[in-house]
């Protein structure tokens, strides 16, 4: 489709903003394009891969960001994904501990928000994003994989993501407390009865040196028995390291279950920093009730920039299973951002 000169472009909302006469094939000037692609080389004794494969994986995204009054933004988020597989097709395990989506290389969007401000307060609505986009948390750690140490042992709380249609509002006061909320919901899969219904609160503070957040979330489904969420997380940082703490817990019909992180971070270590962090890790949640056999998940790395545009990030992980040999991994993950 070429427009011609007599052709038009209207969009709803945004008079003032388009110009409804003349075309010229670009983006309007409030409109910027961000790009990223992390890729992962690497063999992992165990899981999926149990043949110590070498595998490679990646995870393009491309980020569009526009504005209509200078203060808002409107954000979609497009993914990429894909690499090696084993013969039956299942994602390595690779790219399964480093949370890269799987799209089969084709492009995939991940999250559409729009983000403005009411008052003080920052408001963010959208499909597919987290409750917790507003959410302050009190965590200095850089997670090397997706498991437990990524949200600070939090995930299900600090670090939750939505249902579907999702909103989202959060409010910092100058004494440094922060206030935020949000709630999520979306129907089942047959489209026939009510499906997740999520809620959450989080309080947060943070200082020079020291922060703690905590949160409270509740997740009710239909089907299933609603669950409620506790978690804390804090840092404290000294003057050559940062170290980061996170405890959870969760409750399902008056079983009780609970999890924790701890994490160290050294920022400069020679041109990069390290990262070393244990945390509970069963593959999905990382709660464990006290009848169950508590797994953990190591991680190591070291994080170093070649250049503005590119990091390079060696690291292992050992990840406890419940009965057979442990899963232990090591990867090399690139970041490049253009």
């Amino acid at each position: 489709f070429t427009p011609s000169s007599n052709d038009s472009l209207l969009l709803s909302g945004g008079e003032g903003l388009v110009d409804t006469t003349d075309y010229d094939g670009g983006f309007s000037e409030t409109t910027t394009a961000s790009f990223s692609l992390d890729t992962v080389i690497g063999a992992v004794d165990g899981g999926n891969d149990a043949t110590e494969a070498v595998t490679f994986d990646y995870q393009m995204g491309i980020g569009l960001s526009t504005s209509f009054t200078g203060e808002d933004s409107l954000d979609v988020t497009i993914d990429i994904g894909g690499g090696t597989a084993d013969t039956t097709d299942v994602e390595s395990e690779a790219s399964s501990i480093m949370g890269y989506d799987t799209t089969d290389g084709k492009l995939v969007v991940d999250g559409i928000t729009y983000t403005f401000p009411l008052g003080g307060a920052t408001v963010v609505v959208g499909d597919t994003t987290d409750i917790s986009s507003t959410f302050t948390g009190a965590c200095t750690y850089s997670a090397f994989t997706d498991a437990t140490p990524d949200d600070c042992g939090t995930k299900n709380s600090l670090g939750v993501g939505g249902n579907g249609v999702t909103a989202s509002i959060g409010y910092a006061f100058d004494s440094g407390i922060s206030l935020a909320g949000g709630v999520s919901s979306t129907k089942s899969a047959i489209m026939t009865e009510e499906g997740t219904d999520s809620f959450g609160i989080e309080g947060a503070y943070s200082a020079d040196s020291y922060g703690v957040a905590v949160a409270y979330v509740s997740k009710d489904n239909a089907t299933s028995p609603e669950t409620t969420y506790w978690g804390v997380n804090g840092y404290y940082t000294f003057d050559a390291a940062s170290v980061s703490v996170g405890l959870e817990t969760s409750d399902t019909s008056g079983v009780e279950k609970s999890g924790y992180f701890v994490g160290v971070s050294i920022p400069e270590v020679g041109p990069g920093s390290v990262n070393v962090a244990a945390a509970t890790y069963n593959g999905s949640d990382g709660l464990f009730a006290d009848t169950e056999t508590e797994t953990l998940i190591y991680e190591a790395s070291y994080s170093y920039p070649i250049n503005d545009g590119m990091t390079v990030t060696p690291g292992m992980f050992i990840k406890e299973v419940a009965t057979g040999d442990d899963d232990t991994g090591v990867l090399v993950k690139t970041s490049f951002s253009f």
